[in-house]
């Protein structure tokens, strides 16, 4: 195989598993190359990379190390993208009622959440953590590709016990988005005891939900190491939680003149 042909190979297997260790002996075996060439292959691949800010190539030594491709996003990028959605989020036909905003379409576009998971997998790159932990439902694709990100396993926790997740921890919290006691449960084989986590979300008012999901991972002695949300509500200003990313602040939202007050967050990294 030609060199460039190598070189093409190489940056597609890498970029499509994020994150995931391939020895060089893989890629030795796959292309019947000398190790020195595959070597030249992954600079050429780690310029490309770095020429078009998509990540950085990283390599581990020793019998265990290997290389590995982490995702990268551009701060202009981030900020292109918290635009697009405040943008999108003003259209007047989104308002429902109560403050809220329909927003479906944009938590379920692939595209569209491919890109925040990209934010939220910078932020959190070296944060440790051995899982990913979210809510159904509208949170579930934006974790999703935060796990696919960074290479971890996702734990949807359920707001009802279903019998096929087997036996289950369940808790009772409060959700000031719908001002009213809910429930949720995990199973008991989703979650190692002593492990980290991760919680992402796709919107938080005052932070129940959040707080109930670090709650009944407690259970489990999982500590948290970073939460990141969609979109933030700015009231209540005193949330359950302190330590928490948000990608929009979401302020007032007149029913009465159509408007809605949305601002991206400035003080991501």
């Amino acid at each position: 195989m030609k060199k460039t042909m190598r070189i093409g190979a190489i940056m597609k297997i890498l970029t499509d598993a994020p994150n995931k260790n391939f020895s060089l002996k893989y890629f030795c075996d796959l292309f019947d190359a000398a190790k020195s060439s595959i070597s030249e292959d992954l600079k050429n691949v780690s310029e490309i990379c770095k020429a078009m800010e998509l990540g950085s190539i990283e390599t581990t030594p020793g019998a265990g190390g290997g290389v590995k491709f982490v995702p990268y996003i551009s701060d202009e990028k981030v900020r292109e993208l918290q635009e697009e959605l405040c943008d999108r989020l003003r259209d007047k036909s989104r308002i429902l009622g109560g403050g809220f905003l329909y927003t479906s379409d944009i938590m379920f576009d692939a595209y569209t959440v491919s890109r925040v998971a990209a934010v939220f997998a910078r932020k959190f790159q070296n944060a440790g953590a051995d899982f990913i932990a979210t809510i159904e439902t509208k949170g579930i694709p934006v974790a999703t590709m935060t796990a696919y990100l960074l290479n971890l396993p996702l734990v949807v926790i359920r707001r009802e016990a279903k019998v096929s997740e087997g036996s289950t921890v369940s808790i009772n919290y409060f959700s000031g988005s719908y001002d009213r006691i809910q429930k949720m449960s995990i199973s008991k084989r989703a979650v190692k005891s002593g492990s980290r986590a991760i919680i992402i979300d796709d919107f938080m008012r005052g932070g129940g939900s959040v707080n109930g999901i670090a709650e009944i991972l407690s259970e489990f002695d999982v500590s948290i190491v970073g939460t990141g949300v969609v979109m933030t509500s700015t009231v209540p200003e005193r949330k359950k939680i302190s330590d928490y990313v948000s990608l929009l602040l979401l302020g007032d939202v007149d029913e009465e003149r159509k408007i809605t007050d949305i601002q991206p967050n400035c003080q991501i990294f």
